[in-house]
């Protein structure tokens, strides 16, 4: 059975401060703009997720709760997974290891440099570094989410905010 892992980086958040905690840090306009875009971009082309992951930090939620909106999905039922937030690429790779067979397609919401990192360890693609708000698309055949691991999945798609919606 096919698998879809789409991997979602935070839209663009507010800048760092001494005022507020980088885990704090929420979406400016801009990442809102995104984020509505690249949602709407999903929606129109019918990807419907069967679960949502993210990372708990408010503009990874953010970004998700977005997401979710523009997807019709309740927002409660995005699953936090704490680990996500600075836990390396070997947390998202936990986090989607122990995902339900019940489940053929899942969103995940991260933040960079450690998405990019997975997506290229997940696809052996190259990608650069995901723009804020990126979507990355990657298949798997044939394999149950506790068996994904390196060079497992092929990246079918990748697209920003400024292709899909002229977001610059």
């Amino acid at each position: 059975m096919k698998k879809m892992l789409i991997l979602v980086r935070h839209a663009t958040a507010e800048d760092q401060s001494f005022r507020v905690k980088d885990f704090d840090r929420n979406l400016n306009n801009r990442g809102l703009a995104e984020s509505e875009v690249m949602g709407k971009w999903l929606a129109e082309a019918n990807v419907k997720p069967d679960i949502f992951i993210s990372s708990p930090a408010a503009r990874a939620f953010k970004t998700a709760e977005i997401f979710a909106k523009q997807l019709g999905v309740n927002t409660a039922s995005i699953n936090f997974k704490p680990e996500i937030y600075d836990g390396g690429p070997r947390a998202y790779l936990s986090a989607i290891n122990s995902v339900s067979e019940d489940f053929s397609s899942l969103i995940l919401f991260g933040h960079n440099p450690d998405i990019t990192y997975f997506a290229e360890y997940l696809s052996g693609g190259n990608i650069g570094s995901m723009k804020k708000g990126g979507v990355a698309f990657i298949e798997f055949d044939n394999q149950k989410w506790e068996e994904i691991s390196a060079k497992t999945g092929n990246l079918v798609l990748y697209k920003t905010p400024k292709q899909v919606g002229g977001v610059e």
